[in-house]
C-alpha cells in the first residue's frame, strides 16, 4: 500500500494494534527476493515491477549474507558524502551494465528493510505486522546483517516519533513518518 499524507499523528487505537512509527526515506521502494530453492538470482524489483538488480551489483554481491527464500520490503537509497542522495540513486537506477559496477564503487546502495514478507520460502502476508517486524529484527541479529542491509528504525513512542518528524526531516532524504498498527496484516 502506498503512503497517504496526513497532517497529524493518529491517536492510539486508530490502527489495529500498537502504533509503530518509522522514518519515511526518500528513495526507491523496492522488494528484494532471494532465490527459492537455493539456485537462482537475487531479484530487486521496483514498486512498479521493474527488475533493477543489474543496476545494483553491490546489492547482488551482498546477498550472500541473506538466507534463501527471503522477501524483504524496503527503501533503496544511495549515500554520497555522508548523506542520502536521490540524484545519485537516480543515476544508479538508469545505469547500463558498463557503468553499474563503477557507480556501485563510487556511490554504494543501501537497502533499508522495513518489512519481512517471506522467510524460508514461507509467505508471511497473513501474519500481523508486529510479528513480522520481530522476525525481521531476529533475522538481522541472527545473520549479523550490516551495510548495505539496514534495519529501518522503529519506535512505539509518539514523542520519539514527533522528534523524528521535526528533526530528522531536516536531513536530506527523510520525508516524514510511516505509521503502522502492529496488528495490521
Amino acid at each position: 500500500m502506498l503512503a497517504q499524507a496526513r497532517d497529524t499523528v493518529p491517536a492510539p487505537g486508530a490502527l489495529p494494534g500498537e502504533l509503530r512509527f518509522q522514518p519515511k526515506f526518500d528513495g526507491y521502494r523496492a522488494i528484494v527476493f532471494t532465490p527459492w530453492p537455493a539456485l537462482g538470482p537475487l531479484l530487486v524489483q521496483s514498486r512498479r515491477g521493474s527488475l533493477m538488480q543489474s543496476r545494483f551489483p553491490d546489492l547482488v554481491d551482498a546477498a550472500a549474507a541473506l538466507p534463501d527464500g527471503l522477501v524483504l520490503d524496503g527503501e533503496l537509497v544511495v549515500w554520497v558524502e555522508g548523506q542520502m542522495s536521490f540524484e545519485a540513486l537516480q543515476r544508479r537506477a538508469v545505469s547500463g551494465d558498463r557503468t553499474a559496477a563503477r557507480l556501485a564503487q563510487e556511490m554504494p546502495a543501501h537497502f533499508i528493510a522495513f518489512d519481512l514478507l517471506q522467510l524460508d520460502g514461507q509467505k508471511l502476508l497473513h501474519v500481523p505486522y508486529g510479528e513480522r517486524r520481530a522476525q525481521l529484527e531476529q533475522l538481522f541479529t541472527d545473520r549479523g546483517l550490516s551495510a548495505p542491509w539496514t534495519l529501518c528504525p522503529e519506535t512505539t513512542d509518539p514523542a520519539t516519533a514527533k522528534g523524528w518528524l521535526t528533526s530528522w526531516t531536516q536531513v536530506p532524504g527523510v520525508e516524514g513518518l510511516v505509521i503502522r498498527g502492529s496488528g495490521q496484516r
